[in-house]
């Protein structure tokens, strides 16, 4: 897995944005707003990804790729190696997983905003 696929990933989704809002090297990638990816550019081997509590601790049993995330809420938020045992598939479904996880927190306000997006 590398940076550039998993932005593209990203980057299809309904409402997605990304930015830099901490420095130029951490790459964050939003859905209406709320982030749901962190990547930095310069390492460029892992990322943060928000995760169902039950299923993060799950994943941490389970793979060496998968710890907790730095920086983040470690209940909520896994980071995942890319060149550790999880292959470019997990990584994806992780990817949606994340994704999935803040798009079913919106607010109704949001959630419309949201469904009304092409």
């Amino acid at each position: 897995m590398d940076v550039e696929t998993v932005r593209e990933h990203c980057l299809s989704k309904k409402g997605t944005t990304e930015s830099f809002p901490f420095d130029e090297d951490s790459l964050v990638i939003k859905v209406m707003g709320k982030m749901f990816i962190l990547m930095s550019l310069e390492t460029a081997d892992k990322i943060a990804l928000k995760c169902n509590p039950e299923y993060a601790v799950e994943l941490r049993e389970t793979f060496n790729a998968v710890e907790p995330a730095y920086h983040f809420n470690k209940t909520y938020w896994n980071q995942v190696f890319f060149n550790r045992d999880a292959d470019d598939k997990l990584i994806l479904r992780l990817i949606d997983h994340s994704y999935d996880e803040v798009v079913k927190k919106f607010p109704k306000k949001l959630r419309t905003e949201y469904e009304s997006l092409p």
